[in-house]
């Protein structure tokens, strides 16, 4: 059976929750097998820069962070969830990937 690997991922983890549950409810609702949602690691961005005017004495740095989260869904690969699941609205500051995998 195939199922089909949902990978969804933000910088706004509230947003990420919600559009998670949303999907879900869809695959739930119908009756589908669903694995997840799996966390995966956050990804951990930090930029250092130099605070100015620094002049003369010491250098002062500023340290900015984002913070990427992840999560992981499988659901059984069904024409009429998947109809049901592109009609779901994807917010701008969430990105989404789906690839079909195969269960052994």
């Amino acid at each position: 059976m195939s199922m089909v690997k949902i990978k969804v991922w933000s910088t706004d983890v509230n947003r990420l929750n919600e559009f998670i549950l949303k999907i879900v409810d869809v695959a739930k609702r119908s009756g589908v097998k669903v694995k997840g949602p799996i966390p995966l690691p956050t990804k951990r961005l930090v930029v250092p820069t130099l605070k100015l005017p620094h002049g003369e004495g010491r250098k002062k740095w500023e340290h900015w962070e984002m913070r990427v989260h992840k999560r992981v869904i499988y659901v059984a690969a069904d024409e009429r969830v998947m109809r049901q699941l592109i009609r779901i609205r994807v917010p701008p500051e969430i990105w989404m990937e789906a690839e079909i995998v195969r269960q052994r």
